[in-house]
């Protein structure tokens, strides 16, 4: 891939992720709108939980919760994460407790980029698992990412492919029939890609690391993962 076509495609991911994270601290969007059904909109579907990423609050997934609650899908977030600084297992705590004090089951977890971690630990999680049908992880950091060595912020070198929780996840290939990994073909910080071993691995014509969340082509791919996922749960 030539220099200037990933010097462009990063240029404009962050150019979308400052203007994503400015909007989103002005204008707040309530997310108990994405429960309730749109008259004339399709027979309710399975819920969704929506996890993001590192230092993302839950409104910059939000071209997913609009796509999915359109489609007929209750989508639930789990306010408490904030801007998810904290550890993979003390959020999946988090969104575990959300997930129990609700009493969700045949949850389908799409995730952005950290949220991918968070949502395998969950499936970790005896308690948590039977509750999940699928998680859908959009450029998620399954094998760490190198780039994260050169960071002194432990919510950013917590992405080292060396991170003792990250190993322990990786290691566990089990779960991974469960997940769908959607990624694309250049993404500026995971360099190693988002590729998972035993996953159903779908990579996109897409580019960066954040616009992706509002590509449709990922979007039509999430629909994809949640219907195989209910014709052929794992």
């Amino acid at each position: 891939m030539h220099l200037i076509e990933r010097g462009w495609a990063w240029l404009l991911d962050y150019a979308y992720v400052g203007f994503r994270q400015a909007h989103d601290f002005i204008v707040r969007a309530d997310p108990a709108q994405y429960l309730v059904q749109d008259p004339g909109a399709p027979e309710a579907l399975a819920p969704v939980l929506l996890i993001p990423g590192v230092y993302e609050r839950w409104q910059f997934m939000k071209p997913v919760a609009d796509h999915l609650h359109g489609a007929g899908h209750p989508v639930h977030v789990v306010q408490r994460l904030g801007y998810n600084r904290g550890t993979v297992p003390a959020m999946a705590d988090l969104a575990a407790e959300y997930l129990e004090r609700h009493g969700l089951s045949d949850v389908v977890v799409v995730t952005h980029s950290k949220g991918g971690l968070i949502g395998k630990f969950l499936l970790t999680m005896p308690d948590t698992a039977p509750r999940i049908s699928r998680l859908v992880a959009i450029n998620a950091p399954f094998s760490g990412s190198v780039y994260a060595n050169f960071f002194v912020l432990p919510s950013i070198r917590a992405f080292s492919p060396q991170n003792s929780i990250l190993k322990t996840l990786r290691a566990n290939l089990e779960l991974n029939a469960r997940i769908t990994s959607i990624y694309g073909r250049f993404d500026p910080h995971i360099p190693g890609g988002s590729f998972l071993e035993g996953a159903r691995n779908i990579q996109l014509d897409t580019m960066g690391h954040f616009r992706p969340v509002a590509d449709p082509r990922v979007l039509q791919e999430i629909d994809r993962a949640i219907s195989d996922g209910e014709r052929h749960p794992a």
